[in-house]
């Protein structure tokens, strides 16, 4: 009996190591963690592929906002997760 709680303890260990390390690399919740409430209401997460983040903006205006601080943004972005190796923007639907 002492084997097998000793298992499920285990692998409830496992379960919680991995949750963790996905939602510290969780590129929506580094959105979060570095942009302003006031541009997360103008962004939405699109795709995240082979290091390259993809975000919908809804304007040209903060299109050229959120450029302007590419290079700021992706430094924070890379300090939380190195997993991150460049942020696109585009214009597209938010919603």
């Amino acid at each position: 009996m002492d084997a097998v709680r000793d298992i499920v303890k285990n692998v409830m260990q496992e379960l919680e190591t991995k949750q963790t390390a996905l939602s510290r690399d969780d590129p929506r919740a580094l959105l979060k963690k570095v942009l302003t409430k006031k541009e997360l209401g103008h962004i939405k997460f699109n795709y995240f592929r082979k290091g390259v983040l993809n975000v919908n903006v809804d304007s040209s205006t903060w299109l050229y906002h959120l450029n302007l601080g590419k290079k700021i943004l992706l430094d924070k972005l890379i300090k939380e997760s190195g997993s991150i190796k460049d942020i696109h923007f585009r214009i597209g639907d938010i919603e």
